[in-house]
């Protein structure tokens, strides 16, 4: 069969087919001459900042007020209930009350007048806290270690212990937070206290502490009565005056000395500046606890029935 001849459809001027308006061929449409070009809305000047969430975010976590009044530690601290650093543990472990509601969180406030009490916890704690005796030997710092120094709490070990029936064994639990509760000097020998009770050190070293120190020492140069009088009270050092102290001859070269204070070197200057040289000097009493007939380079726990 003889094929059809095609049919030619003419259209009219400007329109296009279908399978042009598909290609996208045909002639470009042109914006007229009064016509504006489109602009963008103005943006915002940036501020660095995160913009806000939308509403329907969760809410942020909110800080809460901060408490007035004065930190449970430091009311802890002052009453004598324990150490601002012991505080601070027995918070974070939820062992303080105040006012009956208990308190876990550090930095937390109350009233100056709060009652705060530990719980049964904390207060085994506390009684668990050691306090140790030891004869110091010259040689050994009581503080930080100096250079070339050897610091006094090396000597706390099994061998060097005074043993009684009633008291217990050393173990190296002992030496877990154990700090001096005071300082003696290299070159001076005697009682020294460390302990783990921040309540000792404080009764012993506070700012407030009225605990006395008593001293035996040996002197060498003349002392009369005027300058005698100056070391019971009248001194000052590091231009501090002094507390007043109790000074006596025990015989022609020795001194008793009686402070409640304990600045360094103290009674070293104290000699120095009525024109006296200290050639030996050791503590033998804080408190009411003597260090009695302690062998040097020894140590003993404090007993139960004693107290500074």
């Amino acid at each position: 069969m003889a094929d059809r001849p095609r049919k030619t459809v003419t259209l009219p001027p400007g329109t296009r087919s279908a399978a042009a308006r598909v290609r996208g061929d045909g002639p470009t449409r042109r914006a007229p001459p009064d016509a504006k070009p489109l602009s963008r809305p103005p943006e915002e000047p940036s501020t660095g900042r995160t913009p806000a969430r939308a509403a329907s975010s969760p809410a942020a976590t909110t800080t809460a007020t901060p408490q007035s009044g004065v930190r449970v530690a430091k009311l802890m601290a002052e009453r004598g209930l324990c150490s601002r650093r012991n505080a601070d543990e027995y918070i974070s472990r939820g062992w303080v009350f105040v006012d009956g509601r208990r308190v876990d969180e550090l930095g937390s406030r109350a009233d100056p007048k709060a009652v705060i009490t530990l719980d049964k916890k904390g207060l085994a704690d506390q009684q668990s806290r050691l306090t140790i005796l030891l004869h110091k030997p010259i040689g050994y710092v009581s503080g930080q270690p100096e250079p070339g120094c050897t610091p006094a709490v090396t000597l706390i070990q099994a061998a060097n212990q005074l043993c009684t029936p009633d008291t217990p064994a050393f173990s190296p639990e002992c030496l877990r937070g154990l700090a001096p509760a005071g300082r003696l000097d290299i070159d001076s020998t005697g009682l020294l206290v460390l302990t783990q009770d921040g309540r000792v050190a404080r009764h012993l070293i506070g700012a407030d502490s009225q605990v006395e120190k008593e001293y035996l020492v040996r002197v060498e140069g003349q002392l009369d009565d005027r300058g005698l009088a100056l070391l019971n009270h009248g001194l000052s050092l590091d231009d501090r005056q002094l507390k007043p102290a109790k000074v006596e001859w025990l015989n022609d070269d020795q001194l008793r000395f009686v402070l409640r204070e304990g600045r360094k070197r103290q009674i070293r200057r104290m000699c120095e500046l009525v024109g006296l040289r200290v050639s030996g000097l050791k503590r033998v009493r804080i408190g009411a606890v003597r260090l009695s007939d302690l062998p040097l380079g020894r140590w003993r726990f404090l007993r139960p029935h004693e107290a500074f």
